[in-house]
């Protein structure tokens, strides 16, 4: 079923999810079939679940050949329950993002070059990758939403920020 997105603004999407306790429920198995219904209805490249309005550390991302990101490379179909992030040295670097719950703005966020994470599946199997790029600032970007982070607030030059009927965007990533 394809959910409303919530809005910046909405006092949801600034809380801290909390953890997942329970795998392979058929409470989760919908979470994760509405996600990506949402997902896929907004060609989004990632979803959070607080970005509709559900208190939990699910996200989901990838998995996509989708005509608004032709030159992405790809990112494979995960879904990635109680994340831990760190970064891999010290480097970052600055991209266009967007956000279904940001919609019609884009502004340009430091994030880490490259990035380990680990979680869990929805069976609830421990994974983890290491990953740059596109891939580390999707997860990021995603993960973000988490703690109740929108990529607004890691915006640092307000001037690269704005509508993107208005800006002059050649590589613009919308999550």
């Amino acid at each position: 079923m394809i959910r409303e997105v919530l809005r910046m603004g909405d006092p949801r999407l600034l809380r801290v999810a909390q953890p997942v306790t329970a795998f392979a429920t058929p409470q989760l198995a919908e979470l994760l079939r509405d996600m990506r219904d949402t997902m896929a209805h907004l060609d989004g490249a990632g979803l959070a679940a607080p970005q509709i309005g559900v208190d939990l550390r699910v996200v989901i991302f990838g998995g996509f050949a989708n005509p608004r990101y032709p030159d992405a490379p790809p990112v494979p179909d995960t879904v990635l329950i109680n994340p831990d992030l760190t970064p891999f040295g010290e480097e970052e670097e600055e991209g266009w993002e967007g956000c279904l719950s940001v919609p019609g703005l884009r502004g340009w966020v430091p994030r880490w070059k490259r990035l380990y994470y680990a979680g869990y599946d929805e069976s609830g199997r421990r994974f983890e990758r290491r990953v740059e790029g596109f891939h580390a600032r999707v997860v990021q970007h995603e993960c973000d939403h988490l703690d109740g982070i929108l990529y607004p607030m890691r915006v640092r030059d307000f001037r690269r920020f704005g509508f993107t009927d208005v800006l002059d965007l050649p590589d613009v990533v919308d999550e």
